[in-house]
């Protein structure tokens, strides 16, 4: 053994375990005896694995059956160090085979031993072994009570056991067994007690057995045999036959008072029967008071023991256990006298007297009776008699009945000791006010028409026309009839949807006098209000059914919410009166008719009935009806209101009662309390929502008395709620009518929005059903009817006598359901659609003809879970017959991938896809199973609901059964059999019966599964499972998919997580998103989850281009209009399930138009058309080229149609209103007021608009909703890092703050922000839905308070120079239209550009105009031209340099990045301004903000917004010219100038002309359409131009001019236009159309007298010069504008004006040459754009900057520049600047020799948009990149690819200017031409010639443009060098280099010049080494930093051609 203890030193593992084994098989000898075992043991425990140790002790422990081969002392030693469940279940299954006595001591000492250091896990083990406590249990626990020590310890645990009943119903989890334990532990309980070993033990711990045993015998008492099933799964024998609990529980109370010496007890309960008491639940309370009174005669100290643990149990509360110990408790205080208990009893039971059950409070009242035995508990009471008084105003009648008891023996008891006994007085006048019978009359009137209204108003799908405006319809006529009411004495009892119920409550003394009085109610009413006009054209009529008699008056409810309605004859009467009547009729009933004094009225008898029709009523006079009046007030038992004399029963405040207060609020719904305790106004409570209503009708039996029909109500109504608050329902009203008794139950209402609430109200209605026929014995049948949809959720009523109800159209169906329905769960189809339920949970019911309702729809009726979902249902999803599932490629991609592994290599995979709910999961699913069965797999394809979750194995099942076939099996024997069938040969038929309970058969249960323990049976059960699954999967290779896995219930996951790591098996699963779920997954899901094989997919949301297409699949058609594509992708957000509801609900609304594909049907030019998407027309042209293109269909809108206004599906609003709804009230308000505002609103606007609000409060709700992502700050955090940059020679940097600094500075900013911050909805959907929710009236309110708030800020920002989008627009308009906007809108800001132009007037007067370009006029010299342009530009540059900086932020749009804020105002500002006119009905100020808007996005350069807003203004001139109205001339003006500028920036120049010179024509200004026209007209300007130079008006405009400002303004911008449209144009006549436009500017620029105007004519006019190359008028209008610019304000324009000229300065200088002075404004220009965020503008500044800078081969700076325009022209639709972007990339790599972009990108983008309309209007920068391709090709030598680009080049080159872009390209392609001769001359091609004078030509041609852009000059003279060398005119050549060398040296051009220097180098000296570099990088340049500077250096070498003839003369001889 010494080298065994070297060995385990030595830690050497395999040898270790190897001896440890063999020690234990050793023979026993006496050597062995004396070794150290106990250092041996701990040496191999400390080198053992917990697994190895395990085994080693089970092999010693199975070893000491043969007692030759064992040592207990080792085996001792080992049991203490390792697991005690372990070792027990060990002991346990080995204990019976060990027969040696020596063997079985030492198992005795050991498990002694254990138990008396682990006595919690020793019995805990040992009761999980055998729960039933069989012979090898009883052997054992006898072993361990032997010993008084242990047996203490055991009893303990066994109690400790019994307290922590009672568990769950169910485990949680099936490996979850710790709720067998107190039923084992009765089991062990009862076994000790029949057998003690030592009596005294039990003795000692009788009080807490006896408790425990009570309690155990009371929750056993119920247990179903079911339910013991489940608790004992593990141990029954057979599930049939559960043995009793309860008899084992008593059997053991009765032997513990045997123990104890109490025998007598026990045989006392036994005489009177109580033990029989205990056996069946409904007896068990009768059997614990029995036992307690049994109990008295214990001895006392037992009782006060038993006393004080009832007290101290009852002060926890135990929900469980407090009925019991209640009733124990109070017959022991009631039987014994315990003075001393007293003080501890009182406020004990006081305590308990507000709990809920009824039968606990009987006890509590009954207990507090008992101490009032004693005079002193009497006294003590005394002081709680004012909760007494309080309870006497409860709704419960058996508290006020108790509590009336108390008091009266309260008194009554002090009385006898000298009391005052007027106190017996105070109660007895007290009894009357709790009399719920009384005498009055009641008046039921019902508004005759209200159903056609209502089903009018439905049919609407506009916001303008809903259940609001349905209301405010009622409530107007109900409020003048109720003021009626009320004025008579009458009292509002209930509103019921169009009809009030009165009470008259007086003695019955007084029935005369009143039936009189209202008598004369009903006269004036009719006379007065018997007819109501509507709006729609219908009529209202009011008809009233009156009766009269005793009545009685029901609270029903608990404690939470209450409810009270009025019982009696009369109440049935009043009914069947009303229901007599016709419109405008009045009905007595014959009890009333009785009553009344006949004599005074004519009535004519109702045939059939004993009610009568009242044709006539005595009329009184004034004094009859006041006297009448008063006798009646007199007799009332409740004091009139002073606020309002007619008023009899006052209205009560919540604050100055607080008492009264806790009581009304019962009465009031939980969502609308929370909105008053949240201090919202009254107003705010009234929503329109969707809804789910149930209308529930009670039908009581023939024979049925009062007291029972109260007790069934009051028993409905707890059941009902009970039911409903789960899923957050409510009961609203309960009424006593001719349904019997109703009662309307609704889901949804404001803060109870669930996302299943469909499902909820389903599921609710069919418990109902079912509960209330069951539990409730006087109710012979229930109906139920359904409906979802919008309603009317609010305040309705008079305004002293309101309620809030709900009302509708789909409630008023639900109630004829209901009718017409009876006995039956019935639905509509809204609610079928809404609970996505397979169609197996319903069945269709027949039409039936409903009042009021025309047509109902599809009925159906609820039937619940059947039997076919119970054994598997298929996908209920259809696959698409239009084509495979869009935008889940990458998921279909995964599911093959992984299919195609599992079938090669059988690798087992689980594919998860989670997504939002109607992200298209079951799609998916449906999609993927298609293609497994395509791939020759079988699919087992399944769908859950939640239903799932409450059955055990019902997943499993399902899944099982479809695989095996069992779903077509209709009973238990055809299971059977097809299970013997399909599992003949896996299993064992003895083993059948484990799969009962999976699959409800009964095969019978076999000896061998009968004698397994319960985990055996679980092993045997997971093991069958294996096999059944790998059978399925080997032999049919079978593709699980669950859809809804989320549904599994928990049992199933176990064992599918047991399976599924065993068997190789693909199965496809779909959850939706932990966040829409209910509940959350057990451990078992979560574990397969996580496995390596699973795979986890989120599935995003659709593009707008799968959308679209989704849409047009759903539709069958290859079109859409672009207003629905619009509303489909927003309000979709990329989701299937809501693009399926917007379809589904337009198409419900005939919204839509269908018409066939025309063959040749062409797609116009239109302005509809400009958005086409990509998407359309691909669709359009597959169509078309397909043979079934003949058949398919393009959908329209149907043209009264306006989709913007069109309301939210219910579906959609639903899920947006379950969100909002799990919001604090606060929240929910500041949600709805910002949904008034739009999707991006200002923080300073929503404080505003919200009524009484505080800054903090606002502060804390926006914060949390950000928290939530409900919403975000816009650009919170770039904008913080702005401000947080110091500035510059601050001397601290922000690393030296402070943190308190830090701090302080981190506050103000929130503060900051949350003053005047930009907020936006993250979810757009939430937003509508919310702002939906607004009746309308409130919601046209708030519109006009936002309006006229927000006008202030309605112009452009400072930068940009302030005034309106639309130059003038107030001005057009008038004062009239001025006055309607309620705000003085002549504000400073407003006014900045007409002081501007006060401010420059009297300096223009004193310029001198350009001089005319007439040679007499005295033309100035060209270099004092270009020395004014240059110094101009200087000065601007120092102007420039001390500008102030431009202002980051505004005032208003604080928050917002840029310096610029007009993208802010107009989606902050101008949007909501034209949204909230809209809405308030004011279509001028729509339009007018509508052009504004389209302005400030074309401002901002967004032509989409533009455009989606001016067809928002042509629907609604549409709309206007149809009410007869008419818009302005001047708005129509815009509205044609603005569609214009839209089509020319989008490509479509003819019809931007047509459209801008229509509207030309409405601004006065027409622009000439022929030749000749045009002609006249420019000569008619010039002489204008000319006169005006003459006669300049020397007077400051005043308001006459003013007037004209707009239109001046609006001309000029449609001539600017005109002048760039034409200038695309090559031919002549458009080119002097083109000057005519430019000069036609001129010209009403200087008409209206604006500075900053006239100065950038005149810049546009010289640009026009250019682009025709006249290069005098181009320098003569260029210096003009300079020259103004130095004299005017240049800056009292804002910075756009500014930037501009900044801009054409640049560009001037560019062009004239000098390139420092260029980059030295570009980079000033630049600047001023990165401040107003104008990319179209800084795209023209950079792409100058660039080409100056290139120039001068500042390369660093070129590539700064482009990174910088590369990131403005990023966005899809910069094409233009995209192309520009690309031009300078080709420049790169022709001339400089280093890339940005690869010529395969630039080539690439060529391609792919030279098509683009946009670009192929740009014909400049098209021929730039056309002939740089073709250059590159051309030094490359690769002539194929050279010709194409080559040829468009030239095709273009016609249609180009002059300007500075063309120029550059031409000299590209002279380039070209240049290449080709040097071919074709090598080539000795006939050609030759002819390249040669096309290039010669060329050459002059491109000199000629050159004169506007003389920056360019030297490279035409390099490349005329280049020709004449060719040629052989070396002279010439030499020349042309001397004069581009010179050229070069003048403007600065480094880049020419050194290529000129190479070539002279190369021609004249034949050195050309820096030129072949140029050939040998391309064409894979380096990138700049990666670039050596020779390369930079390199250039094309322009060769001279190779003549093949032996002529050197490389001349061409002509």
């Amino acid at each position: 053994m010494s080298v065994v203890e070297l060995v385990l030193e030595g830690k050497k593992s395999i040898l270790l375990h190897t001896c440890f084994r063999s020690v234990f098989l050793l023979p026993a000898k006496e050597d062995m005896k004396n070794l150290d075992t106990c250092l041996y043991s701990k040496l191999f425990v400390k080198n053992l694995q917990p697994s190895e140790g395990i085994d080693v002790i089970v092999t010693a422990i199975e070893g000491m059956r043969n007692c030759s081969n064992y040592s207990t002392v080792v085996a001792a030693h080992m049991l203490n160090m390792f697991v005690v469940p372990r070792i027990m279940r060990c002991l346990y299954r080995n204990l019976s085979y060990v027969r040696e006595l020596s063997a079985r001591v030492t198992l005795n000492n050991i498990l002694c031993q254990l138990c008396c250091s682990n006595p919690d896990e020793v019995t805990v083990s040992l009761l999980y072994c055998s729960p039933l406590c069989n012979s090898i249990a009883t052997t054992m626990w006898k072993v361990l009570l032997d010993k008084p020590a242990v047996a203490k310890d055991m009893l303990q645990e066994l109690l400790s056991l019994l307290e922590q009943w009672p568990l769950r119903k169910q485990p949680t989890s099936e490996r979850d067994n710790s709720c067998i334990l107190p039923l084992a532990a009765t089991r062990a309980l009862h076994m000790i007690i029949q057998e003690p070993d030592d009596p005294q033990v039990l003795k000692a711990f009788f009080p807490q057995l006896f408790l425990a045993l009570l309690f155990q015998i009371v929750f056993t008492a119920g247990f179903t045999c079911q339910e013991a099933n489940v608790f004992l799964r593990e141990c029954l024998w057979d599930g049939s036959h559960a043995p009793s609990h309860v008899r084992c529980a008593m059997e053991a109370m009765k032997g513990l008072f045997h123990c104890a010496g109490y025998r007598h007890v026990a045989l006392a309960v036994e005489r009177n029967g109580g033990w029989e008491l205990f056996l069946r639940a409904e007896t068990s309370q009768k059997g614990v008071s029995m036992l307690a009174r049994a109990m008295r005669r214990a001895p006392r100290h037992l009782c006060h023991w038993i006393f004080h643990q009832l007290a101290r149990l009852l002060s926890r509360e135990d929900q469980f256990r407090q009925r019991p110990a209640m009733a124990f408790f109070v017959e022991l205080l009631d039987g014994l006298d315990l003075a001393e208990m007293d003080d501890a009893a009182l406020p004990l039971l006081w305590r308990y007297t507000q709990t809920e059950g009824l039968e606990l409070r009987r006890l509590v009242f009954r207990g507090l009776l008992s101490l009032l035995k004693r005079l002193e508990m009497a006294r003590k009471m005394q002081s709680l008699l004012p909760d007494m008084v309080e309870w006497l105003q409860d709704a419960r009648r058996d508290v006020r009945a108790g509590s009336l008891l108390l008091l009266r023996n309260i008194l009554s008891y002090l009385d006898q000791k000298g009391s005052n006994p007027i106190a017996l007085q105070v109660v007895e006048r007290l009894l009357p006010r709790f009399d719920d019978n009384f005498h009055g009359v009641l008046l039921f009137a019902d508004v005759s028409g209200f159903t056609a209204l209502t089903e009018k108003f439905s049919q609407s799908v506009s916001l303008e026309r809903g259940a609001d405006e349905l209301t405010q319809t009622l409530n107007d006529y109900m409020g003048d009839i109720v003021e009626e009411l009320l004025g008579f004495g009458g009292d509002i009892l209930k509103f019921a949807g169009d009809a009030v119920l009165v009470l008259w409550r007086v003695r019955e003394t007084q029935l005369r006098d009143t039936i009189s009085l209202v008598l004369q109610c009903c006269r004036q009413i009719q006379e007065k209000y018997s007819v109501r006009d509507t709006d729609v054209g219908l009529k209202l009529r009011l008809k009233i059914g009156i009766s009269a008699g005793h009545m009685s008056l029901l609270t029903v409810g608990d404690r939470k919410e209450q409810h009270f309605l009025i019982l009696g004859k009369a109440v049935g009467e009043v009914w069947q009166a009303q229901n007599l009547a016709s419109a405008s009729d009045v009905i007595l009933s014959a009890s009333y008719w009785e009553l009344c004094n006949q004599s005074q009225v004519k009535s004519k008898r109702v045939k059939g009935q004993g009610a009568v029709k009242v044709t006539g009523v005595q009329r009184m006079s004034v004094s009859e009806r006041e006297d009448l009046f008063s006798k009646f007030t007199r007799a009332q038992l409740n004091c009139r209101s002073p606020e309002m004399p007619g008023v009899l029963r006052p209205a009560v405040t919540l604050a100055p009662h607080r008492a009264q207060g806790k009581v009304l609020r019962k009465y009031i719904p939980a969502s609308v309390l929370r909105k008053i305790d949240d201090r919202q106004p009254l107003a705010c409570l009234s929503e329109l929502r969707p809804v789910t209503c149930l209308f529930v009708k009670l039908q009581f039996a023939a024979k049925v008395n009062l007291t029972q029909i109260c007790k069934a109500i009051q028993d409905s109504s707890v059941l009902i709620s009970e039911i409903l608050r789960p899923h957050k329902g409510e009961i609203n009203k309960i009424s006593m009518f001719d349904k019997g008794c109703t009662l309307l139950c609704v889901f949804g209402l404001p803060g109870g929005k669930l996302p299943c609430e469909s499902v909820c109200a389903l599921e609710s209605a069919i418990k109902i059903s079912t509960a209330c026929s069951r539990r409730l014995g006087k109710i012979e049948a229930v109906s139920v009817g359904v409906t979802s949809g919008t309603a009317f959720c609010g305040v309705v009523g008079h305004r002293v006598r309101h309620e809030y109800t709900v009302m509708g159209q789909k409630v008023n169906l639900a109630a004829r359901l209901m009718e017409h329905y009876p006995g039956l769960v019935s639905c509509d189809a809204a609610t079928y659609a809404a609970s996505r339920l397979p169609q197996s949970y319903f069945k269709e019911l027949p039409k039936a003809q409903m009042k009021g309702v025309g047509d109902p729809g599809t009925v159906y009726q609820y039937l619940g879970m059947s039997q076919k979902l119970i054994f598997g249902m298929d996908l209920t999803e259809e696959r698409s017959e239009y084509g495979p599932l869009l935008g889940r490629e990458k998921e279909i991609a995964l599911f093959e991938s992984a299919l195609k592994a599992y079938r090669t290599c059988h690798e087992s995979s689980i594919l998860a896809f989670e997504g939002v709910l109607g992200s298209g999961k079951s799609h998916l699913l449906t999609e993927l199973a298609s293609l497994g069965q395509a791939a020759g797999h079988r699919v087992v394809a399944v769908e859950l609901t939640e239903l799932n979750l409450k059955q055990v194995y019902s997943a499993l099942r399902m899944v099982l059964a479809m695989a095996l076939g069992l779903q077509a099996c209709q009973s238990c024997s055809a299971r059977q059999l097809v299970l013997q069938t399909k599992l003949q040969g896996l299993m064992a038929e003895s083993s059948y019966c484990l799969l009962n309970d999976v699959f409800l058969v009964k095969f019978p249960l076999s000896t061998a599964v009968s004698q397994m323990s319960g985990t055996q049976r679980q092993m045997e059960l997971e093991l069958v499972l294996k096999k059944v699954l790998q059978k399925t999967v080997e032999e049919d290779g079978v593709v699980f998919v669950i859809d809804n896995a989320h549904c599994i219930d928990s049992p199933s996951w176990s064992l599918m997580r047991s399976v599924l790591r065993d068997v190789s098996i693909f199965v496809v699963m779909s959850f939706t998103a932990s966040h829409c779920r209910r509940q959350r997954l057990c451990q078992a899901a979560v574990d397969i989850l996580k496995l390596q094989k699973t795979s986890c997919v989120r599935l995003g949301e659709l593009k707008p281009s799968a959308v679209v297409q989704k849409a047009c699949q759903a539709l069958g058609v290859v079109s859409l209009p672009q207003d629905l594509e619009t509303l489909l992708t927003q309000r979709s957000y990329g989701i299937p399930y809501y693009c399926e509801e917007l379809l589904r609900y337009l198409l419900g609304h005939d919204m839509l138009l269908f018409h066939p594909l025309g063959k040749d049907e062409k797609r116009e030019d239109k302005w509809e058309s400009l958005f086409t998407s990509v998407t359309e027309a691909s669709t359009i042209a597959a169509a078309r080229s397909s043979s079934a293109g003949k058949d398919r269909r393009v959908c329209t809108m149907r043209p009264d149609v306006t989709l913007q206004n069109t309301v939210l599906p219910p579906a959609l609003k639903g899920i947006a209103l379950a969100q909002l709804d799990s919001m604090k009230p606060s929240e929910q308000m500041v949600l709805k007021c910002a949904a008034i505002l739009g999707p991006l609103f200002s923080t300073e606007l929503l404080f505003h608009i919200l009524p009484g609000w505080s800054r903090a409060k606002l502060n804390k709700a926006l914060n949390a909703l950000v928290r939530c992502n409900i919403l975000k700050w816009l650009n919170a955090a770039k904008g913080a890092e702005e401000s947080s940059v110091p500035t510059e020679g601050s001397g601290t940097s922000l690393e030296e703050e402070s943190d308190a600094q830090k701090s302080s500075v981190e506050e103000s900013k929130q503060r900051a922000r949350l003053e005047s911050g930009v907020l936006a909805f993250c979810a757009p959907l939430l937003q509508e839905a919310a702002y939906e929710l607004w009746p309308k009236g409130q919601r046209v309110a708030l519109h006009h308070k936002c309006a006229a708030f927000l006008e202030r800020h309605a112009h452009k920002c400072q930068c940009c120079g302030g005034g309106d989008f639309v130059a003038f627009h107030r001005l057009a308009l008038g004062s009239t239209q001025e006055a309607e906007s309620g705000e003085e809108h002549g504000s400073d800001c407003y006014w900045r550009s007409w002081e501007a132009s006060l401010a420059t007037s009297e300096e223009m007067k004193s310029d001198e105009l350009p001089a005319s370009t007439d040679a007499s006029s005295g033309v100035p010299k060209e270099k004092s031209c270009l020395e004014e342009i240059f110094r101009a530009a200087k000065r601007f540059l120092a102007k420039t340099e001390w500008m102030p900086k431009v202002p980051s932020k505004t005032h208003w749009t604080q928050g917002v990045e840029c310096s610029c804020s007009c993208k802010a105002i107009v989606d902050l500002v101008l949007v909501p301004l034209a949204q909230h006119y809209m809405a308030v009905g004011n279509d001028a100020r729509a339009f007018y903000y509508l052009l504004e808007g389209a302005a400030a996005y074309l401002h901002v350069s967004d032509n989409y917004l533009a455009f989606r807003n001016l067809q928002k203004a042509e629907v609604l001139r549409t709309l206007v010219a149809k009410k007869g109205n008419a818009l302005a001339c001047f708005e129509e003006a815009t509205l044609l100038s603005l569609k214009g500028e839209v089509c020319y920036h989008m490509g479509q120049t003819e019809l931007a002309k047509t459209t801008i010179r229509k509207a030309l024509s409405l601004l006065k200004r027409k622009f000439p359409t022929t030749s000749t026209g045009a002609a006249l007209q420019l000569v008619l300007e010039k002489s204008e131009h000319a006169s005006r130079k003459k006669n300049r008006d020397c007077s400051v405009p005043q308001e006459a001019g003013r007037q004209r400002l707009p239109w001046l303004f609006r001309q000029s911008h449609c001539l600017s236009l005109l002048r760039q449209l034409f200038s695309l144009e090559s031919a002549a006549g458009s080119r002097r159309l083109s000057r005519l436009a430019a000069l036609m500017k001129v010209n009403t620029a200087e008409e209206s007298e604006d500075a900053s105007h006239v100065l950038l004519s005149y810049l546009e006019y010289a640009l026009c010069c250019q682009n025709l190359g006249c290069r005098e008028e181009w320098l003569q209008y260029g210096r003009a504008a300079v020259q103004l610019s130095a004299e005017v304000q240049l800056f009292g324009g804002g910075v756009l004006n500014t930037a501009s000229f900044a801009q054409a300065l640049s560009h001037l200088t560019l062009s004239l040459g000098n390139l420092p002075l260029s980059v030295d404004v570009g980079y000033r220009a630049e600047r001023l754009c990165m401040e107003l965020q104008k990319p179209d503008l800084g795209c023209v500044v950079l792409r100058t900057l660039f080409t100056a800078l290139f120039l001068q081969m500042r390369y660093p700076e070129c590539e700064a520049v482009l990174r910088r325009l590369e990131e403005q022209v990023s966005g899809a639709d910069e094409i233009v600047g995209q192309a520009c972007f690309f031009c300078c990339c080709l420049d790169l790599l022709l001339d400089a020799g280093w890339q940005y972009k690869s010529f395969e990108e630039c080539r690439r983008f060529v391609e792919q948009n030279e098509a683009n309309c946009l670009l192929q209007a740009q014909s400049s920068i098209l021929l730039g990149l056309y002939s740089s391709l073709a250059l590159w090709f051309a030094r490359l030598g690769q002539w194929d690819n050279f010709q194409k680009p080559f040829e468009k080049a030239k095709r273009l080159l016609k249609s180009t200017g002059a300007c500075l872009v063309a120029s550059q390209a031409c000299s590209r392609l002279l380039e070209c031409h240049s290449l080709v001769l040097k071919k074709d001359m090598e080539h000795g091609s006939w050609r030759a010639r002819e390249s040669c004078r096309r290039a010669l030509r060329l050459a002059e041609e491109v000199f000629s443009r050159c004169s506007t852009s003389p920056v360019f000059y030297p490279r035409v003279y390099h490349l005329k060098a280049y020709i004449f060398l060719m040629l052989g005119n070396e002279e010439q050549s030499l020349l042309c280099l001397n004069q581009g060398l010179q050229a070069c040296e003048d403007h600065g051009n480094l880049l020419e010049k050194t290529w000129l220097e190479m070539s002279t180098e190369c021609w004249f000296t034949g050195k050309g080494r820096l030129g072949d570099l140029w050939l040998k990088t391309a064409p894979h340049f380096p990138h700049l930093n990666q670039a050596k500077p020779e390369v930079c250096s390199s250039r094309y070498l322009l060769k001279l051609p190779a003549l093949q003839r032996e002529d050197s003369s490389p001349g061409i001889k002509f």
